[in-house]
């Protein structure tokens, strides 16, 4: 069993542990894709700052929220002056990202840095227009956008100067943070108490915090102040790190090798030390002297029991040390002090909820010490480890990345027994055939690698595609308008005939919007099913100002996106579709909609 419990964590921990299990979740049909839960506005999907203003250049920021990257080709930076000239903009590598339309391109997540070269002799004041476009991860393509700076002139060489920031933009600030990533941390925190080295302390420090007053609530509060000031340590260590991360932006200088090359070294010590090779613990020195704070510190008091926390967050045991490393990188690339003392808090109250249980209940709420406590150590090396190759998929080359995933999930699959000759139980045959489920991947991982593949979740490459061919002349159906007088000719020639209408948003640079003409629009299902309607495609290319206005009328971010209207020319806003959708849950949503009609 403990053997099958690092599997199914392992599998979380493959290529998805880049974007911290953040998947965009498959649609359901039923469940209206409604852009305003699943997306976010395009200046809180992209923050952008300008962070520093010089005589010789201007430095600004993207940060670019989880599940949301830009383009670097989109990028476009114009000055109002003659007299103010931009040189070419310096940006650091991006990430590679191969697209069958549109080639390969790079593209930016988290944070990014970008420096203007400036030549501006006579100090005349100007605007900087930034303009930028970017994408979800999820399937929806922002239209270009474009924010403008107003530079004063009297700005000396190492200062910033004020700026004016549209009203819209200056207020809107998202948090960097969800509740979806406070539950994943408070999860993790659970998940490093269970560990060999923590377990078994909760009952020597419940002996020193509760003095043997197991039970009750007085049980409650003494455990409960003990908890609540370890995490507020890790929440003050958060924020530290928050500011830490805005300040001199991680993120953004982890492009360079020699900086990724050595923190994934370290995150590969990091593991070797949850595999119990040897041990991470403070230096004697510190330690010794915090250990005998501890000891003279009484407990049986709330004060007492606070103190106690706050030492504890200090001595806590080596095995969470390195995955607290970790923890403490990730926020570092959010920038947000508020969001990275959370986290940490809802991390310690996850390594604490089981001393609560314990004090309030007894032992017999907690599980015994055993062997299954060694895997979740171990699980948790996997973890680092994976951390690591993630990291080097930015500085070595994709297929040598594919080919490190191959060597991990081999391992661990020689870890679950793949090999093994002499299995006898239940338990031990169904690990084994997990581990024959991952040693499969790494061979096709390593042939993948050899051929040149780069995606770690497609290790041999796209199969070819399943799609049934549209029938003849189905593309000719579409009509395609580009105006909002064009829009509202369409949609009341459809009222007028009685006519169910079917409007495709879609835009040349949409990359989903490409996929959905070719797999969904095109499927022989879905052609069928659309039988009758009148297809109109608003082509939003050049992205105008009326377009924009559609937008925002028919409350949308961008393409792609496809609304059902009745022939009574109303909007049936439930089925509605913003992002990807593949085609049999498109045709189960056409169906639904011709119920309605």
């Amino acid at each position: 069993m403990r053997r099958l419990l690092s599997l199914i964590l392992l599998l979380l921990a493959l290529p998805a542990s880049a974007g911290l299990l953040d998947a965009p979740p498959s649609p359901v049909f039923g469940a209206a894709l409604n852009n305003s839960s699943d997306f976010l506005p395009v200046r809180e999907a992209f923050r952008l700052n300008l962070v520093e203003r010089t005589p010789t250049a201007i430095k600004l920021q993207f940060i670019a929220a989880d599940g949301y990257y830009l383009y670097r080709h989109r990028f476009q930076f114009r000055s109002d002056s003659p007299e103010a000239q931009l040189g070419a903009a310096q940006l650091p590598a991006g990430t590679p990202k191969t697209d069958e339309y549109f080639g390969e391109v790079e593209v930016y997540h988290g944070v990014l840095d970008v420096e203007l070269p400036l030549s501006n002799p006579s100090k005349r004041p100007f605007n900087l227009q930034v303009t930028y476009q970017g994408c979800a991860d999820k399937g929806l393509c922002y239209p270009p956008e474009t924010q403008s700076f107003a530079i004063d002139s009297d700005a000396t060489s190492g200062s910033a100067t004020e700026i004016t920031q549209p009203e819209a933009a200056a207020s809107q600030t998202p948090p960097a943070w969800s509740w979806r990533e406070l539950a994943l941390f408070f999860l993790a925190g659970l998940g490093l108490t269970f560990t060999p080295c923590v377990l078994p302390m909760l009952p020597i420090l419940s002996g020193v915090v509760l003095r043997g007053q197991v039970g009750g609530m007085r049980g409650f509060s003494l455990s409960l102040a003990y908890v609540l000031s370890m995490a507020a340590c890790f929440a003050l260590l958060g924020a530290l790190m928050g500011v830490f991360g805005a300040e001199l932006n991680l993120q953004a200088r982890l492009q360079s090798p020699w900086v990724l090359v050595p923190f994934a070294l370290f995150f590969g010590l990091f593991a070797l030390a949850m595999f119990g090779v040897y041990e991470l613990r403070l230096p004697h020195v510190i330690s010794d002297r915090l250990d005998r704070l501890a000891g003279n510190t009484r407990g049986g008091s709330l004060w007492g029991a606070a103190v106690l926390g706050v030492l504890s967050s200090l001595l806590v045991s080596p095995c969470v040390s390195a995955p607290l490393a970790g923890a403490l990188l990730y926020i570092s690339s959010s920038g947000d002090a508020l969001g990275g003392a959370l986290k940490l808090f809802v991390l310690g109250l996850g390594m604490g909820a089981p001393m609560v249980l314990f004090a309030t209940g007894g032992g017999a709420l907690l599980p015994k010490s055993g062997n299954w406590m060694v895997t979740v150590r171990n699980t948790f090396g996997v973890l680092l480890l994976a951390v690591a190759v993630w990291m080097l998929d930015r500085v070595l080359p994709a297929p040598l990345t594919l080919a490190l995933w191959g060597v991990l999930a081999a391992g661990v699959a020689l870890y679950l027994g793949a090999l093994e000759f002499t299995v006898k139980t239940h338990r031990q045959k169904l690990s084994q055939l997990g581990g024959l489920i991952l040693l499969v991947y790494a061979l096709a991982s390593w042939v993948g690698a050899l051929q040149g593949q780069t995606d770690p979740l497609r290790p041999l490459g796209a199969t070819p595609g399943t799609t049934a061919v549209a029938q003849p002349g189905a593309h000719s159906a579409w009509q395609t308008i580009s105006s909002a007088a064009e829009l509202q000719q369409a949609l009341a020639a459809a009222k007028a005939a009685q006519q169910p209408l079917l409007l495709d948003w879609y835009a040349d640079w949409c990359i989903s919007c490409k996929v959905i003409e070719r797999e969904v629009l095109s499927n022989a299902e879905v052609v069928s099913a659309l039988t009758g309607y009148r297809l109109i495609r608003f082509d939003i290319t050049a992205s105008n100002p009326e377009q924009r206005a559609l937008l925002s009328q028919y409350q949308l971010f961008g393409p792609p996106a496809l609304l059902f209207f009745a022939p009574q020319g109303d909007e049936h806003q439930a089925l509605r579709v913003v992002g990807e959708i593949n085609a049999v849950d498109f045709a189960a949503r056409v169906r639904s909609a011709n119920a309605l009609n």
